[in-house]
C-alpha cells in the first residue's frame, strides 16, 4: 500500500516530504533522549531489513494485492526508532524495487510512521492489565490506521477530471481486500510478543 509517483500532485507530494522530515526530527530528539541510544540500534537495524523484506511481499486478494504492513509491529518493539526505521525501509523498496516512489516517500512515511508511534502509545496503555489484547489491538491498529491515512491522501490528491465516485468505489474495494490483513498482523504481533517472552526476553519492548 504505497503511493506510487504521479498519483498525487507535486504539492501534496512536497508537504509529504515536511512531514515526515519533522516527525524524523522529532523521533531523532526522543531518541537522544534515552539512557542508552545505542543499545536499541541492532534491533532497530535488524527490524528495518523485516521491515523490508516482508512488507515488500505481494499477496494476491483478488481483485487486488495486499502486503503485510507492519506498522503495528514495528512500533511496539522500537517506538521512536519505528520512524527512522521504517522511512530507511521505504526508500530502499523504492530505489531498489520501484516499490513506492521517490516524490511520494513522505507520504508513504506519512502513512506508516505515525501509525506506529500510536499503536505503540495504545500497546503501553494498555499492556499493563491485557497485554495480549494490546498486541492484537497495536497489529490491527497499524493496518487501520495506515488504510485510513492512504485513503485520504488518494482523495486528497484526486484530480478534477478524475470520475471521484469511481475512484471511491475502487477504494473501497481496495480497503475490503485488506480486512484479513487487519487480523493477520493483530494476531502476529501477539504471536511475536509470546515468542519474544519465552525464548529471548531481553528484545521485549519495555513499556
Amino acid at each position: 500500500m504505497h503511493l506510487p509517483d504521479g498519483l498525487v500532485p507535486v504539492g501534496l507530494a512536497a508537504a509529504g516530504y515536511a512531514g515526515s522530515a519533522a516527525l524524523l526530527g522529532l523521533s531523532f530528539q526522543r531518541i537522544a533522549r534515552l539512557p542508552d541510544p545505542g543499545a536499541a540500534m541492532p534491533r532497530a537495524a535488524m527490524l528495518t531489513a523485516v521491515f523490508f523484506a516482508v512488507s515488500s511481499m505481494a499477496v494476491p486478494v483478488p481483485p487486488t494485492t495486499v502486503h503485510p504492513m507492519l506498522a503495528g509491529l514495528m512500533g511496539v518493539l522500537l517506538g521512536w526508532f519505528a520512524v527512522p526505521a521504517i522511512l530507511v525501509g521505504l526508500f530502499l523498496q523504492a530505489v531498489l524495487f520501484g516499490h513506492g516512489g521517490l516524490t511520494t516517500l513522505g507520504l508513504n512515511g506519512l502513512i506508516l510512521a505515525p501509525a506506529a508511534l500510536i499503536c505503540w502509545a495504545a500497546w503501553r496503555v494498555l499492556a499493563p492489565r491485557a497485554p495480549t489484547l494490546a498486541a492484537v489491538v497495536a497489529g490491527s491498529g497499524g493496518v487501520v490506521l495506515s488504510l485510513a491515512v492512504f485513503v485520504a491522501f488518494v482523495l486528497i490528491g484526486l484530480p478534477a477530471e478524475v470520475d471521484a465516485a469511481a475512484e471511491r468505489a475502487a477504494l473501497g474495494v481496495f480497503v475490503a481486500a485488506h480486512l484479513p490483513l487487519v487480523l493477520a498482523e493483530g494476531v502476529l504481533v501477539a504471536v511475536v510478543l509470546r515468542v519474544l517472552a519465552r525464548v529471548e526476553p531481553g528484545l521485549l519492548p519495555r513499556g
